[in-house]
């Protein structure tokens, strides 16, 4: 929003929330029953294109994460926070408002009238309307946005966003896009005016604006030295990102749409633009301190990926109506990514202080980890990344979710046995997960029920409770007896079998079932210990999230949200990692039969270093307190 919005700087469909295409689903309607009816092929096109210029951008924002967060070619290296994400969530409507209008010249001005597919003139026309009056409006539209009234009013909403995203490109007021609809539409409208234009010159002409809006707001330098060394001149015709960039640092400076030429005129280009073009041109990959590895969940979860749709990573993991319109597609992603792709891969960038954090993504999704036949080429994978991480002196590689999977390699103790000479510390983060679920526990309880399968952050949790003096009930026998060999002395009298008595805590873990759940009493708090959330039966009950922290305030580059954890919440395992990265440590934490790392010191340390616990919301901490202060007389 602009410091002071004003006249028409919301959209008319604003209202409408996510909602907003249902305003272009009467065109959809009227261009298949008009092909269906007359053979109108051009309001199918319309469509057409629509859909194109939404997908031209999506492919132009995956891959500027992409590219932002090996840091190859960077050229502004701070962070993209969730205020940016969420500002430039309307990047779309600009295509829904360019749709109507060419919707409504075709149905008033042309009528039934066809427009031939492709005429040569017509596209040079089209190409001299641009690079003339176009580009010499727009640089002087550009300048008189600027003063401070129209500035303050309007494009202040637009240099909000100091470190640029390709989306930034399109993100003004809708005052403001009227008067780039304006400017930018006089080729095509001369044209058909001139009986000039085709449907070649519009589709070319609209690709041509998104992809120039996209490249100048991609923030890596993506234009080769060949290509102004060849022709020179060039330079004058064809804008850089960092040519761009530098209108949103400096702001005075390179107001030119996408030929530089009249900022060269009238003196307006910035002194710095060839130093930061050759400077971003030579930036290397970026060296990672810590390495956080992760997979696919959901098959959903291919756009909640950083590298998806900004708007849907930016919040907690969650189905949506649209996305499930959007299955046929879903399966050839998923199918080509997880057939094809071998390794691992970067799709985020943090930084912790003077820690960097990048998080890589191993192309399987969680069913992948069920199959017998998928294990060897998992692990194959997992094993490819550490010995990478190692060449490139990472200090840490941390194991996300079921990649450190008791059966699939013992919670990454088979890479170190494998390789015992590694300098890298392979991490697991069950110390600060069996912590931070120690923590999760209220004050003053005396007794919780343990349910789930039995894994290494379960043993130390239970280990912690009973040498607390908190008693330990679990529901079955064979589960009693499996906890049992890990408690020794006195402590092991607080480890109960119990087949009636249901405390109000319940730790809970994977296996945990819906008939288990309506066996709680009303008002129980789940803890969960497992990497995966339970399905809610129960609405009379209490959910806490998977073990998780809450990040420092000084961590940056925080813009997307780790699977259903909310902003600015990481997971216990990942940040185990982190931590063990910011503290130094030189011991390896994985492994079944290692013992596990203090909790207690990690817990500290984590805290120590601006790491939060994630706690519930305090009137259930008081509806809490009140079960475990009657159900102690």
């Amino acid at each position: 929003m602009a410091s002071r919005p004003g006249l028409l700087t919301d959209w008319p469909w604003t209202p409408l929330g996510s909602f907003k295409y249902l305003v272009v689903v009467p065109l959809v309607i009227d261009s298949i029953y008009s092909y269906a009816t007359m053979r109108d092929i051009d309001k199918l096109l319309i469509v057409a294109v629509v859909v194109w210029r939404i997908v031209h951008s999506q492919i132009w924002i995956s891959f500027a994460r992409y590219q932002t967060a090996k840091g190859t070619k960077r050229i502004v290296n701070k962070s993209v926070e969730f205020d940016q994400v969420d500002r430039e969530r309307t990047w779309d409507d600009q295509v829904i408002f360019n749709a109507l209008i060419v919707y409504l010249t075709k149905v008033y001005v042309l009528g039934t009238n066809t427009i031939p597919f492709w005429r040569v003139d017509g596209m040079i026309q089209v190409a001299l309307l641009h690079a003339g009056p176009v580009e010499f409006i727009y640089y002087w539209f550009h300048r008189a946005l600027h003063h401070h009234f129209l500035y303050s009013r309007y494009h202040s909403h637009h240099h909000s966003s100091i470190v640029t995203e390709p989306i930034t490109s399109v993100v003004h007021p809708f005052a403001e896009h009227i008067g780039y609809t304006l400017i930018l539409g006089i080729p095509l409208v001369m044209t058909l005016l001139s009986g000039t234009v085709s449907v070649v010159s519009i589709a070319l002409y609209v690709t041509y604006i998104d992809f120039m809006n996209n490249l100048g707001h991609c923030n890596f330098e993506l234009i080769p030295r060949s290509f102004f060394s060849l022709f020179p001149p060039l330079k004058f015709l064809c804008y850089t990102p960092s040519f761009h960039s530098l209108h949103h640092t400096q702001f005075r400076t390179n107001y030119s749409l996408f030929m530089p030429m009249y900022d060269y005129i009238y003196g307006t280009n910035d002194k710095c633009s060839d130093s930061l073009y050759e400077s971003s041109l030579d930036q290397v990959e970026e060296k990672p301190d810590a390495i956080h590895l992760t997979h696919l969940t959901s098959l959903d979860s291919i756009y909640h990926l950083r590298l998806g749709f900004a708007s849907l990573s930016s919040h907690p993991l969650s189905s949506q109506c649209y996305l499930f319109l959007m299955r046929p597609i879903s399966l050839i992603i998923s199918f080509i990514l997880t057939s094809f792709s071998s390794r691992t891969f970067v799709f985020e960038r943090n930084r912790f202080g003077d820690l960097t954090l990048h998080s890589h993504l191993l192309p399987k999704f969680s069913s992948h980890y069920k199959l017998q036949q998928q294990k060897e080429s998992i692990n194959k994978m997992i094993e490819t990344a550490i010995l990478e991480a190692e060449k490139k002196d990472v200090r840490v590689m941390s194991l996300g979710l079921l990649n450190q999977g008791e059966e699939l390699n013992g919670y990454g103790e088979m890479y170190v046995r494998k390789y015992p000479k590694l300098k890298i510390r392979i991490v697991d983060g069950s110390s600060l997960a069996a912590a931070v679920v120690v923590h999760s526990i209220p004050p003053g309880t005396r007794e919780v029920l343990f349910r789930g399968q039995i894994t290494k952050v379960a043993r130390a949790i239970v280990i912690s409770l009973c040498q607390s003096g908190i008693k330990v009930m679990v529901l079955h026998e064979e589960e009693h007896c499996m906890l049992a060999r890990f408690i020794g002395g006195h402590c092991k009298e607080n480890l109960v079998l119990t087949t009636n008595d249901y405390p109000m805590i319940w730790l809970v873990g994977d296996g945990l079932s819906k008939k288990e759940q309506k066996m709680a009493r009303e008002g129980t708090l789940f803890l969960p210990y497992s990497q995966f959330p339970h399905r809610e039966h129960r609405k009379d009950c209490f959910y806490h999230t998977t073990p998780a922290m809450i990040i420092p305030d000084t961590a940056q580059n925080i813009d997307s949200c780790e699977n259903w954890l909310g902003r600015r919440v990481m997971s216990a395992w990942r940040v185990g990692g982190i931590v063990h990265a910011l503290e130094g440590w030189e011991e390896h934490e994985c492994g079944l039969d290692v013992p596990i790392i203090n909790p207690p010191r990690v817990w500290e340390a984590a805290l120590r270093n601006g790491f939060k616990p994630l706690l519930l919301p305090s009137f259930r901490d008081q509806m809490i307190g009140k079960f475990i202060e009657n159900s102690s007389y």
